[in-house]
């Protein structure tokens, strides 16, 4: 998450999704059989830097060489307007029939019935999921049907480099700190070296860590409404982001934009001018070809001790239902969640592998920063509770609320108070009209 929040998804908040007209008859997903070598194109999507791109259409031809009869139409693409495109595509339904999906759109497309339920090939086999933990595989079902098939776990971690924190004269950060030990490091690493403490604190993945800290969830259990009651909660979050903002410890929005539009691998942490960045366990290995020697650790407690950390899918694949070649799709995500040579070249990019067999095969042969991230991994277990459900329907115009509702107060319109009153009420609304 796995995110530049600058982009919102435009498109998707529009309510393009919300048409009646792009739900299909739950016969469409009965596929008519067909010649097993006959000629098959499947259109296939994803976000990610470049180097995930060279190597995902390295797997395709790979895949063509395996099995001549299957093309692909691969379009690849940054996260910044990815969504824009996907709920384009479900509205003039042309969605493509493989796509990368997110977890917190998982639910919006699910509800829209835009994508296809997958149970059946995993019933049969089609798609084996023997080896991977259920729970992880079960977030890829909303309301029953598995409309996406997790391809790797992650989890929220601060990514740090060493030799900024040892410019700083600081001690290296342990699973043991806590926010004021964090925004203190932060702040130290600007006031002696005149780079930012933190790259980013993306409000998309750490305002619902933040909350999850009070015991709380990001949204209630039936998604009408925020999860959480006290707006002292939003208030204390949005405080620490001025203070740091304030110190030159954190980019303000607009700087953050023009940094994000560089792609992770110029991000300040990855060229030293910052001391950490706040993103999923598997951004050190996306980075690692710029810079192989950041780390990582757990994200900072808060005072109430709670474990917030939680085992999140990475990403999921999932099907057009309005796909005509939905086995095939499910021949190919099942090539690459268990082929071996597959998952080499994959290399663990993507996140923490879900099949225990090919985590197993992978071992031997990880770089340091795999290493760290399988390891995290087991900090992750250790560290975390039970994860949230997946975001309800609406989600993306909640996230452009709290984006825009902090931005107002870190510039300065608006109180903390203000904005925290202000996200709410946006965020009531939406998630209200959604779920109808």
């Amino acid at each position: 998450m796995k995110k530049s929040m600058s982009i919102l998804l435009a498109a998707v908040l529009t309510g393009s999704l919300a048409l009646g007209g792009c739900g299909k008859s739950d016969t469409a997903t009965t596929q008519p059989k067909a010649d097993a070598n006959a000629p098959v194109k499947l259109s296939i999507t994803w976000w990610g830097s470049q180097s995930r791109h060279d190597y995902t259409n390295k797997l395709l031809s790979m895949y063509t060489a395996k099995y001549p009869n299957v093309t692909f139409q691969a379009t690849p693409s940054g996260w910044d307007g990815y969504f824009d495109k996907i709920s384009a595509q479900a509205a003039g339904d042309t969605m493509p029939d493989i796509m990368q999906m997110d977890y917190s759109f998982i639910s919006t497309y699910s509800n829209n019935d835009t994508l296809a339920d997958l149970t059946p090939y995993v019933t049969d086999k089609t798609i084996d999921l023997t080896n991977a933990d259920q729970n992880l595989v079960n977030t890829g079902k909303v309301s029953g049907k598995l409309t996406g098939v997790v391809l790797a776990s992650t989890g929220l971690a601060i990514t740090y480099n060493p030799e900024v924190f040892k410019k700083a004269g600081l001690a290296m950060p342990t699973s043991a700190w806590t926010w004021a030990d964090f925004e203190k490091d932060m702040i130290t690493i600007q006031k002696k070296t005149g780079s930012y403490g933190q790259s980013k604190i993306d409000n998309i993945s750490t305002f619902p860590y933040w909350v999850r800290q009070y015991g709380k969830t990001m949204y209630s259990a039936d998604g009408t409404k925020l999860g959480y009651d006290n707006d002292s909660v939003f208030i204390d979050y949005a405080n620490m982001l001025k203070r740091l903002q304030d110190a030159k410890a954190l980019p303000n929005p607009d700087q953050w934009a023009q940094i994000s539009a560089k792609g992770k691998e110029a991000e300040p942490v990855v060229t030293g001018t910052a001391g950490a960045t706040m993103d999923w366990s598997n951004y050190g290995v996306i980075v690692s070809k710029s810079n192989p020697n950041l780390k990582l650790v757990t994200p900072p407690y808060s005072s109430t001790g709670i474990k917030a950390l939680w085992n999140k899918p990475a990403m999921f694949f999932s099907v057009a239902k309005s796909s005509k070649n939905q086995k095939e799709a499910a021949k190919f995500i099942n090539w690459f969640l268990n082929d071996p040579e597959a998952n080499k070249v994959i290399n663990a990019e993507r996140g923490i592998p879900v099949s225990s067999t090919v985590r197993d095969t992978l071992k031997p042969t990880l770089t340091a920063q795999q290493k760290d991230m399988f390891d995290y991994a087991d900090i992750i277990i250790k560290n975390s509770t039970k994860a949230d459900p997946a975001d309800p329907a609406g989600v993306a115009e909640v996230t452009k609320a709290l984006t825009d509702t902090v931005n107002s107060f870190l510039y300065g319109k608006t109180t903390a108070a203000q904005s925290a009153a202000s996200f709410r009420t946006k965020s009531n609304e939406i998630l209200g009209r959604n779920s109808k």
